[in-house]
């Protein structure tokens, strides 16, 4: 299962995210729950790389399944913007495949 838990304070707003685990829908390489949330952060990270100023730390392992995100400083508009797309996406393969492939939690930081 891929555990997805989203940061936010205590105004509400992302500060991050942290997954862990591979969804076994499906053996490697066929797993479209997994891949659909490995592209939704992966967009996310890049998208706001690209599109705006702010700035994060980002950590990746692949074999542990792990891919941890956090923003260092403020939050622009267009950071909140993308991470309210991510964790609507996240939300929607959650409702669609089940919590036993994906789980999504939310954790005050």
């Amino acid at each position: 299962m891929v555990k997805a838990t989203i940061k936010k304070d205590s105004s509400g707003t992302y500060r991050g995210f942290y997954f862990r685990g591979h969804a076994g829908y499906d053996e490697y390489g066929k797993d479209i729950v997994c891949a659909s949330a490995s592209v939704l952060a992966q967009n996310t990270i890049n998208s706001v790389e690209a599109l705006t100023d702010d700035r994060f730390r980002c950590e990746l392992d692949e074999k542990k399944g792990v891919l941890k995100f956090r923003f260092v400083g403020e939050v622009s508009k267009e950071s909140k913007l993308l991470m309210d797309s991510m964790v609507l996406g996240l939300t929607s393969i959650e409702e669609a495949y089940g919590s036993q492939y994906i789980k999504i939690l939310f954790e005050e930081v």
